[in-house]
């Protein structure tokens, strides 16, 4: 398999996972009547599951360091990720999980094109061309035909 069609086919099954991962958590913040609990849980099942693929295809590590310096905001990634998930566990419910999906979706776009764009935090540098941008308006306007139910006629 090309690693094109491979990594297409990994990140589809991904993204296919976060409205349901929103609908679930949503669901479960609920009935336990606290979104910051089931955030918790979640991390907790994750952070299981990572070490188990960790202990798997790697063993334990003998360092946590590397060679060559690290910038601090390396390290921030967590802080985004528990963010979109106290954030979608509490507005999925209230929001809709299509609508609150769909505002991420469109953010990840604009954020995406934008690290790209600048080449920033060690990204490869692609500029953004008029096909992207288009793609971008194109984006934003499925985000509001998505979100905007309207009345049925």
């Amino acid at each position: 398999m090309n690693n094109t069609l491979g990594y297409s086919a990994i990140m589809l099954v991904a993204g296919l996972g976060i409205p349901v991962m929103a609908a679930l958590n949503g669901s479960l913040g609920g009935r336990l009547q606290s979104p910051l609990l089931a955030a918790v849980i979640l991390f907790a099942v994750g952070l299981a599951g990572a070490l188990l693929a960790l202990l798997v295809s790697e063993g334990l590590p003998s360092r946590l360091t590397s060679d060559t310096p690290t910038p601090w905001y390396f390290y921030a990634g967590g802080a985004f990720v528990i963010f979109y998930i106290l954030s979608i566990t509490f507005v999925a419910p209230r929001f809709g999980v299509a609508n609150a999906v769909s505002f991420v979706l469109l953010g990840q776009l604009i954020a995406m094109s934008l690290i790209d764009h600048f080449g920033a935090l060690g990204a490869p540098q692609f500029a953004m061309t008029l096909q992207r941008f288009a793609g971008l308006v194109l984006m934003a306007a499925g985000v509001f035909l998505v979100v905007n139910r309207g009345t049925a006629s």
